[in-house]
Order: structure tokens, then sequence, then C-alpha cells
């Protein structure tokens, strides 16, 4: 796959070859420890910035094999570490060759990923079949990498020739170029999302939240509708059934939790028995009294203090 880019700023035509390894996360997600994962093999990479930036792309998907062909800043390099942001295991172990035959010797599988088409006969798969497909080899203990051309012009096809398979993203054919670190994110992230046990999982959940049984709504609304009656809000008189089931119909139409529904109460307890005058915490109000009271006698249990 090749990505075209400014060496300015590190935009690239995506290219990259594929040879197949495993990232160790949980589960599926981080891969046994005796999985390979894919290598990721950089061509002739410019800047070192565009270095330290695919490190930390690796990092955050578990990958941390970097393999340069040729950089031309040379190796080691300093902004390559800097612009790691504290990848530097991936930094620290990354091999360079003089030439990709070298790099990809001892690799099983190659997928070259390029954003336009070659006149060869490889055959052509999106990232997310690519990234199952290497999760697929690394599980048969397989070696296997990603390689990515140079900034300005990705691969050349001599060197795709070298791949077993072409990778290719849908993006926009008018404006196809992407920063090679972003080429690496987005490979690197379908290869560890075909480690998950389902493809939307994510690395956490929500609270598990009980939803709220119907006393506890009720209990709200009665609170609510005595509020609002000794406040004249139900006017003229003959209008109020309509308007309670007006107010009705707002309440029971979210689904509220338990936790949210107290939550309501409290809001709704603390205008209704409190005032600027008489605030929460300055006293303990007649009509609070005699609602807790009432509470208590009739075993209700939603009282909120």
């Amino acid at each position: 796959m090749s990505w075209r880019s400014r060496a300015c700023d590190g935009t690239v035509f995506l290219s990259a070859a594929f040879h197949v390894t495993d990232a160790r996360m949980t589960g599926d997600l981080s891969s046994p420890q005796d999985m390979p994962l894919p290598a990721i093999i950089l061509v002739e990479p410019q800047l070192g910035e565009n270095i330290g930036m695919v490190a930390r792309a690796m990092a955050n998907f578990g990958l941390s094999e970097l393999r340069l062909v040729k950089p031309r800043d040379g190796w080691p390099n300093e902004s390559a570490r800097a612009t790691a942001s504290r990848a530097d295991h991936v930094i620290d172990g990354t091999v360079v060759f003089e030439t990709l035959q070298d790099a990809v010797a001892d690799l099983v599988y190659v997928g070259a990923t390029t954003a336009r088409p070659r006149d060869n006969f490889k055959p052509v798969v999106g990232p997310v079949e690519a990234g199952r497909g290497l999760r697929a080899r690394s599980r048969a203990g397989q070696k296997t990498g990603l390689l990515f051309g140079r900034e300005r012009f990705g691969l050349f096809n001599e060197e795709i020739g070298l791949a077993d398979e072409i990778v290719t993203f849908p993006v926009n054919a008018e404006f196809s170029s992407l920063n090679i670190a972003q080429a690496v994110l987005l490979m690197s992230y379908e290869w560890m999302k075909s480690g998950l046990e389902h493809e939307t999982d994510t690395a956490f959940a929500g609270p598990d939240l009980t939803p709220a049984d119907k006393r506890h709504i009720h209990g709200f609304l009665g609170h609510l509708e005595q509020a609002l009656d000794a406040r004249g809000y139900f006017r003229p008189a003959e209008k109020k059934p309509k308007m309670l089931d007006n107010v009705r119909a707002v309440f029971t139409r979210p689904g509220f939790t338990e936790p949210e529904v107290k939550v309501l109460r409290g809001v709704l307890a603390s205008l209704d028995y409190f005032s600027p005058k008489e605030p929460r915490g300055a006293g303990y109000p007649d009509r609070k009294r005699e609602a807790d009271e009432a509470a208590r006698r009739s075993g209700d249990g939603n009282d909120i203090d």
C-alpha cells in the first residue's frame, strides 16, 4: 500500500508490504507471548519525526518490531525518540537493513499497501480483511510484516513485487494522502481489532445500572405532583389531568435507572422543601418533616434526605 505525503509534515502515500505477527494484549486481544507479531517495515523513511510517530502508533496497538530500510538521516535518530512519546522499547529494538530483500527475508507472508492501482497480478484486500489475515497467520506461528513506502511517493512496483498481497484503504480518491504514522496506526488498529472476541468490544465499559422499577418512578411522580399542586402549577384546575399526563410522559419516556431517579428526587426535595431563606442544611422544615413521617408510615422508602 502506498501513501504520498509532504516530507515536511510526514504526509505519505501509504505504501506497505505485509508480513504477519501478533500483538500481546488481553485474551486474543493480548496475544499469547509466543505468537509472532507483525513487523512494521519502513522503506527509506525521510524524517526522524515520522519514524518516532510510527513507533508511538505501533505501541498504541501492541506492536513492537520496527524495521527500517536505509533511513535517509541514519540511525539512531534523536528526533525519532523525541516524537515516540515514551515508546522507547520500539525505538530501542529498531533494526536497520540495507535492502528490502534483507528486511523481509525471514518473513513467511508480506502484504504491500498502496493507495493507487498497480499493474501486477497481486490479490487486493482492504484493511479489515488484511488485519484478520495477519491474525490468522500469527496464530499459526507464521512471521509476517507490514511494509510502508517513502513519504513522497510510496513503494516502487518492484518493491511491491516482493509482497504476497496488496492492501488498500477506502480513502477519498481526490485526497488519498496519509501521514505515514496515520497509515501505520490504521493497520495496527485493524490488527488489534482482529484479536477481539467481538469487534465492537471496548477497553472499558460503562457502569452496570439497574433500571428503576415502577415503585421509584411512581414515588417521584407523586412527589412532583404534590410540589406542583402546592405552587399552583395546575391552572385552570379542569386541565390538571391532561397537564399531569404530559408531565408523566416526560419522565416515563427516558427509561431512568434507579440512581437517576434518586438524583431527581433529591433535586425535587431541595426545590420543594427548602428555599433561599431556609436553605438545605439550615434546619428541618415542617413540610420536609411531615413528608418523612408520611413516608415512614407508608413504608415508602423513597424519601430523599
